[in-house]
Parts: C-alpha cells; sequence; structure tokens
C-alpha cells in the first residue's frame, strides 16, 4: 500500500478513479467549509448580539432608576425603560433563535457530514489497498508462469479478490450514505435557513408577535425570567 501511494504521488502508478463518486466526494468536502464559514459567523453575530441584549438591559434598569428618582422626567425616562426593555426582550427570543439555528447546523457539519466523511476515507483507503493487490497481480501476470510463479500468482488472485470486494463495498457504503446525507441536509437547512430568515425579519420589522411565533413554529423554548406586563411600545 505504501508503494502504490508513492507511486500515485509520483504519477507512475494507475489508480481506480469514480469520477461520479470523487465529484460527489468533493462537492461534499467543498461544502462542508462553507458551511463551517456559516457557523463560525453566526456564532460570531451570537456574541455580539449577547452584548447587545445585555448592554439595553443595563440601559433599561438606569432609565427605570431614573424615572424613580427624577419627577420631571419621570415619563420620558420611563418611556426610554420600556422601550431598552422590549429591545432586550425580543433580542433575547432571537438570540435563541439564531443558537437554535447554530446547533442545528454544528450537529450537520461536525456530526452528520463528519461521519459520511469518516465512511469516505474508510473508501479511499479500500480504494489504495484494491489498487496495490491489482497492480501486484498485474506484474505477476505479465511475468513467467511455471511451478513457482503459479502459488503466487493464485494467492495474488485470493488477495486481489478479497480487496476488490471490500472495495465494491465501500464505493457503495459511500454512494448510499452520500444519498442520504443530501437529503437529511436539505431537510435541515431548509428549515433552519426559514427559521433564521423569519426571526431576523421579524426582529428588524419591530415585529414581536411574529419573532415569537417563528419560535413557537420551530418549538424553541426560550429560558425568560417572569414575563412583564405590556409596555407602552407593544401596545402601538
Amino acid at each position: 500500500c505504501t508503494r502504490q501511494i508513492i507511486s500515485e504521488k509520483l504519477g507512475r502508478g494507475s489508480r481506480t478513479v469514480d469520477l461520479e463518486l470523487e465529484a460527489q466526494i468533493d462537492i461534499l468536502r467543498d461544502n462542508k467549509k462553507k458551511y463551517e464559514n456559516i457557523l463560525k459567523l453566526a456564532q460570531t453575530l451570537s456574541t455580539q448580539l449577547f452584548q447587545m441584549v445585555h448592554t439595553q438591559r443595563q440601559l433599561g434598569d438606569a432609565f427605570a432608576d431614573l424615572s424613580l428618582k427624577s419627577l420631571e422626567l419621570h415619563e420620558e425616562f420611563g418611556y426610554n425603560a420600556d422601550t431598552q426593555k422590549l429591545l432586550a426582550k425580543n433580542g433575547e427570543t432571537l438570540l435563541g433563535a439564531i443558537n437554535f439555528f447554530i446547533a442545528s447546523v454544528n450537529t450537520l457539519v461536525n456530526k452528520t457530514i463528519e461521519d459520511t466523511l469518516l465512511t469516505v476515507k474508510q473508501y479511499e483507503s479500500a480504494r489504495i489497498e484494491y489498487d496495490a493487490y491489482r497492480t501486484d497481480l498485474e506484474e505477476l501476470n505479465l511475468g513467467p508462469r511455471d511451478a513457482n510463479t503459479l502459488p503466487k500468482i493464485e494467492q495474488s488472485q485470493q488477495l486481489f479478490q478479497v480487496h476488490k470486494e471490500k472495495y465494491d463495498k465501500m464505493r457503495n457504503d459511500v454512494s448510499i450514505k452520500l444519498k442520504f446525507l443530501e437529503e437529511n441536509k436539505v431537510k435541515v437547512l431548509h428549515n433552519q435557513l426559514v427559521l433564521f430568515h423569519n426571526a431576523i425579519a421579524a426582529y428588524f420589522a419591530g415585529n414581536q408577535k411574529q419573532l415569537e411565533q417563528t419560535l413557537k413554529q420551530f418549538h424553541i423554548k426560550l429560558k425568560t425570567p417572569g414575563a412583564d406586563a405590556p409596555s407602552w411600545l407593544e401596545e402601538q
């Protein structure tokens, strides 16, 4: 196998190529890199949103405190306190949607896709072994056939057949896993992209009801403190 690997790298040895399967594997590896980038960016967005929500909640508390202590500006500070608290509440809801998106895509990338790529590695190892024993058999068949070489040829033929069957099995396993992965990927990403879009759109449109409805649609539960009474902004 080592000789086969070196031979291939030097461009001397022949290798078995399944063009369709290898094209699918290349696409999978490329997509994994792109999904990892989306995951990284979504995690950055989550961190930044968390910091903003934390600041808004602190600002709301500061406004509320001043509302109690500044009678002449009680109403103005109160409005600002309610606004910041509502923005923080909606931000926490959006944060729940984004983190759910991150968790789902992370599972797809680092578990589901990674599991398929593990099978791909096993397939590639089986291919190298198969080509190594195929090359050995071809070289023996090109040589003399006598009492000394015939047992070697027969043994080489048996080893070749064993590794051919292993290679064929692994190729079939990879094809099946790629098919199921594609179906699962489309289903997962469809749902998660709809969630991400709807949650972001509702948040920036100031549509609190639609934002909360989006989370209910995807059965996302938030760990939030006790429900507050509707503020002036919620009633508009």
